[in-house]
């Protein structure tokens, strides 16, 4: 799944992909409704690719979370994020066994089932969205990765062209806190 792309805008429902970058904003499109607005670089954006979910161990990245709840209902929409409180916290106990139950917040489960049921609706959870990539093998290297009887061969760097252009954030001081805060909330 690219989520690098996708996008919460706070104060704005709803998610947003990045289209193109403007000289004082960018450009976004709605994902479900594909309708295409502009909006100024003071507006605090949320990457959804730089947001983590705590547990009591480590942070699971939102692209785990939601393979975990795909998995759990068959690549379906979940439930409601109007669901009652008991069933929200029983939906994130399946989807995130281990998580932190005092730092992960009951809006945060809230926005979890909305962002999974948008990304739903949009098309963007499918089996085929969390299929991990395999790793380029380059001369010199086998299959499983292990360095043949070659290893002093040097290994060529791709040209940068090759590099899909992915337009760049200017977030707002507040969603740079937030992305560099230990605590990510969700919103």
């Amino acid at each position: 799944m690219l989520l690098e792309k996708i996008i919460s805008i706070s104060g704005k429902p709803g998610l947003y992909k990045l289209v193109s970058q403007l000289k004082n904003g960018f450009i976004i499109e709605d994902v479900t409704t594909k309708k295409k607005v502009s909006i100024g670089n003071s507006s605090q954006v949320s990457l959804l690719d730089n947001i983590a979910m705590f547990t009591f161990d480590k942070e699971v990245p939102l692209f785990e979370v939601f393979e975990n709840i795909a998995k759990n209902h068959d690549y379906k929409e979940t439930i409601s994020h109007k669901s009652t409180d008991e069933e929200l916290r029983e939906f994130m106990g399946a989807s995130l066994p281990n998580y932190d139950t005092e730092r992960v917040y009951y809006s945060d489960i809230k926005k979890l089932a909305q962002w999974y049921n948008i990304l739903h609706k949009a098309g963007y959870i499918t089996p085929e969205s969390f299929v991990k990539a395999e790793p380029e093998t380059t001369e010199g290297e086998s299959a499983e990765g292990d360095i043949t009887a070659d290893k002093a061969a040097p290994k060529k760097a791709a040209p940068k062209a090759d590099k899909p252009a992915t337009p760049k954030v200017k977030a707002s001081t507040g969603a740079k806190a937030a992305t560099k805060s230990t605590h990510r909330k969700m919103g």
